[in-house]
């Protein structure tokens, strides 16, 4: 989870190679709707994620009940679509990858093909709620190379199973 440019797709394929598990990537979830509201600039609101949402967490269920593994990456900004996705699992873990806007906007500008500009990655960190207290899951920091992030998320589901 994070905002848009934090590494979410790259870490979590990562992860899911290095777990042997199946990799799905949240943004193409999103409806033509909600990708062509993004690429105009405007920010996605509550209305907007809410089909997403359950598209993700219908995903995270069926992935439970077949009693697979998974590793599923979405922004999951606020709790409340943190504890929507969890209604699907609730032994969900979430990995927050965060750092500082300069870093994130950088890696926006580099990347090319990507519907997400990056003049709505201020509207991101102002809907991010970081992981509390009582949700299971780490905070990392992305100014680490993309392997030891997976390395740290790996030692951490060791430690919680």
């Amino acid at each position: 989870m994070g905002v848009s440019g934090c590494g979410k797709s790259t870490v979590g394929q990562a992860l899911a190679s290095e777990l042997d598990v199946p990799y799905i990537e949240g943004d193409l979830f999103h409806p033509d709707a909600n990708v062509a509201k993004m690429s105009a600039g405007m920010p996605l609101n509550d209305d907007d994620r809410a089909g997403w949402l359950l598209a993700l967490q219908a995903q995270i269920r069926a992935a439970r009940q077949d009693d697979a593994g998974l590793v599923l990456s979405c922004s999951a900004l606020k709790r409340r679509y943190r504890d929507l996705l969890r209604q699907g699992d609730p032994a969900l873990r979430f990995a927050h990858l965060a750092g500082a806007k300069e870093l994130i906007s950088a890696r926006m500008q580099a990347r090319v093909n990507h519907y997400m500009p990056p003049s709505l990655l201020d509207s991101q960190f102002r809907d991010l709620e970081p992981l509390q207290d009582d949700e299971a899951g780490v905070t990392l920091d992305i100014g680490i190379a993309p392997e030891l992030l997976v390395a740290q998320i790996l030692g951490e589901v060791q430690r919680q199973a």
